[in-house]
């Protein structure tokens, strides 16, 4: 920029974000293939998705991984999958990033394995593994193993990465999926900075990492954050954010440059806020919750990745995400945003917002920190409750008008979308032979590997993993014997154990001023009486290893208040235990609840095991991300009614689940 540029202006332009977009399906080379054409738009960093088998640490031809594998992400069950999923990029020149949280330290391996074959210095490549597995037990649910088990990878990781990858973030502190659980700005600041203080607490303690590196550890902790439409308040924020991460790295661990003390963060905007109905109002709130994160120049995001339009409806194609990324791409060099300096310096409305949220935070964290941190506060469950209460919250707020959603609650009248009007065209279609070729190549990969070096790995994994020691070494010899995702997180299963997370439908507010409810819990208890029970009972079931939990929450909360009894196991269930439960527990009807896509592949799985239990008289409903011939498929196969994000009035889900009851029982 010319010297002499107005006054108020930055001398020289400041260089944009790294710009991503999420992306991987249905197999490493598909993704591979979408990797180039996203570098060659103008894309400057990658941001990997995996599949739910991948997160969870199954192998493509596990019973768990069925109708999963390809679906939200890319299946990498070994080596020689990292090697495809990369292939032609240059790692040492390419900031990654891979959202993986209980595997990370599997996934850096094979990472770590495929750049040293390329020829590149590991102390060159650049990027982050998410690896933050504390808001999986709170919201994403993709955890495998205990906390402290969970902290422990977690720390062997960071220390790993000091030493011989010191660009790498090692850590990516999520509050993102904590405002999609529900929580408020305060909570979603207070919760991630108490996780930031585990994370740095289990460094600090594992004996790996020398006091006096503290510093270099906090300069790599990044952190990645939701930003909704209501783009002020994200704003203050990102600075109550920075606000506090500065006060706790300089007094609780002694950190003296602020250099090393600057909040660093990535963003995607809030999937979650998307709609279903009249899906093109998306692209305006992606716009709005882009600005939250970039105005301020002093709390500006160090990556953006945004949605796409149609997320609410399935899986965007390469057009979908082109559209995403040429608006950060018209942000960043068609306006004048990066040519000034902070606007909101000395706005006293920002002040009095970011210390509301400030002193607001802090007492959130200090109250997890009274309770023995954040650990502690999972395992009892007070997180978890906290979020499914101020999620119970948001939802009678719109369910009420008094928050406006535009074309779901409000402003309903609508010409035919024509984004839209190629049905299920208007989405990324995953091709159902994926899975079979997954299941297909991973059995071809133990085939043709040294089995007796295999054995001789997961001994040393499994022994190490009894020790204190760091087991990154133990993993790098997996990666390189040819082991696979589920061979290793099996191996540490059998020394940590598998974790289930409390489901905080305790925490559930009722519905408050819903003055349907009261007629509601009438139907129910009449049709109870009609049928001669106590009470109505329904299971909500989570089939597959789909971890997105809070809708199934919400239903059961709601459900209860209206006067069912509700059976609900939490997540990551097979056919086979919801059906043992649909029997055992006598129940009226079931509700299955599936986000991933996977609903054609395990959704008939129960019907047909009720069938076979005897139990085929039982109504099944089905609630989740599924497309109209989709739902036309299922009704076919059985089900009694299928719901999806524009069913957002949950009491009126639950008078459509009773209707439901008395139908299949001739009332």
């Amino acid at each position: 920029m010319d010297e002499k540029a107005p006054a108020g202006r930055l001398p020289e332009r400041d260089r944009p974000w790294v710009m991503r977009t999420y992306a991987g399906h249905s197999s490493a080379a598909a993704s591979n293939a979408l990797f180039h054409r996203n570098l060659a738009k103008g894309q400057t960093g990658l941001s990997v998705a995996f599949d739910l088998p991948t997160q969870t640490g199954y192998d493509p031809d596990h019973e768990l991984a069925a109708g999963e594998v390809g679906r939200v992400g890319v299946p990498v069950a070994n080596l020689g999958d990292m090697r495809a999923l990369f292939d032609g990029i240059p790692l040492a020149d390419t900031n990654t990033s891979m959202t993986i949280n209980a595997p990370a330290m599997w996934l850096l391996a094979l990472y770590g394995t495929v750049a040293a074959e390329q020829g590149a210095e590991l102390a060159r490549c650049a990027g982050t593994t998410q690896n933050d597995i504390i808001k999986e037990y709170l919201s994403r649910g993709t955890y495998i193993f205990p906390p402290a088990a969970s902290l422990r990878l977690t720390a062997d990781v960071v220390a790993y990465t000091l030493l011989q990858m010191p660009r790498w973030n090692p850590v990516n502190i999520c509050s993102y999926h904590l405002q999609e659980a529900g929580a408020t700005p305060v909570q979603e600041v207070g919760f991630a900075l108490a996780t930031a203080v585990a994370v740095l607490d289990a460094v600090r303690d594992c004996g790996q990492v020398p006091p006096e590196r503290m510093g270099d550890v906090v300069a790599r902790i990044s952190f990645f954050v939701n930003a909704g439409v209501r783009f002020v308040e994200e704003t203050a924020k990102m600075r109550a954010f920075g606000v506090l991460w500065d006060e706790i790295t300089r007094d609780r661990y002694g950190v003296t440059d602020p250099r090393q003390r600057r909040f660093r963060y990535g963003v995607q905007v809030n999937s979650l806020g998307l709609t279903e109905a009249q899906p093109e109002n998306n692209i305006q709130r992606i716009v709005l919750e882009m600005l939250g994160v970039t105005l301020s120049r002093d709390a500006r995001a160090r990556a953006v990745q945004l949605p796409a339009w149609n997320e609410a409806l399935g899986l965007p194609r390469p057009f979908d995400q082109q559209w995403s990324l040429r608006m950060q791409q018209v942000l960043a060099y068609e306006s004048d945003l990066l040519e000034y300096p902070d606007l909101f310096a000395g706005s006293h409305v920002m002040t009095a917002l970011v210390d509301g949220i400030v002193t607001g935070a802090r007492a959130e964290l200090d109250t997890v920190l009274e309770m023995g941190g954040v650990v502690a506060a999972v395992e009892s469950g007070y997180l978890k409750s906290a979020l499914v209460a101020s999620l119970a919250e948001r939802r009678r707020r719109l369910e009420s008008g008094a928050d406006t959603v535009v074309g779901v609650n409000r402003f309903t009248e609508t010409e035919p979308s024509p984004l839209t009007m190629a049905g299920a065209g208007s989405i990324e279609q995953v091709d159902p032979a994926v899975e079979a070729a997954a299941v297909a190549a991973v059995r071809g990969w133990r085939a043709g590997r040294d089995g007796a070096a295999v054995d001789a790995a997961l001994q040393r994994l499994r022994a190490d993993a009894a020790t204190t020691a760091n087991l990154m070494p133990a993993t790098l010899e997996c990666v390189r014997a040819g082991v696979t995702t589920g061979e290793w997180a099996g191996a540490l299963r059998r020394v940590f154990g598998e974790y289930r997370a409390p489901t905080g439908l305790a925490g559930g507010a009722g519905a408050g001023g819903d003055a349907t409810l009261a007629a509601v819990r009438e139907r129910v208890a009449a049709t109870a009486r009609e049928l001669g029970s106590g009470r109505l009972r329904l299971l909500v079931g989570k089939p597959g290893l789909d971890g997105h939990s809070n809708g199934a929450e919400q239903i059961a909360v709601r459900a209860r208040d209206a006067g069912f009894e509700v059976i609900y196991q939490g997540i990551r269930l097979t056919a086979g235990q919801i059906v043992a439960a649909a029997v055992e527990e006598d129940v009226d009807l079931v509700g299955l609840s599936v986000l991933s896509g996977s609903h054609l592949a395990v959704v008939p799985a129960v019907l047909d095991g009720l069938r076979a239990a005897g139990r085929g008289d039982l109504p099944v409903v089905v609630g989740g991300i599924i497309p109209a011939g989709d739902a036309d498929a299922l009704r076919a196969a059985g089900v009694a009614r299928v719901f999806t994000p524009k069913d957002f009035a949950l009491t009126g889900i639950v008078d459509a689940l009773v209707t439901v009851v008395r139908h299949a029982n001739g009332l």
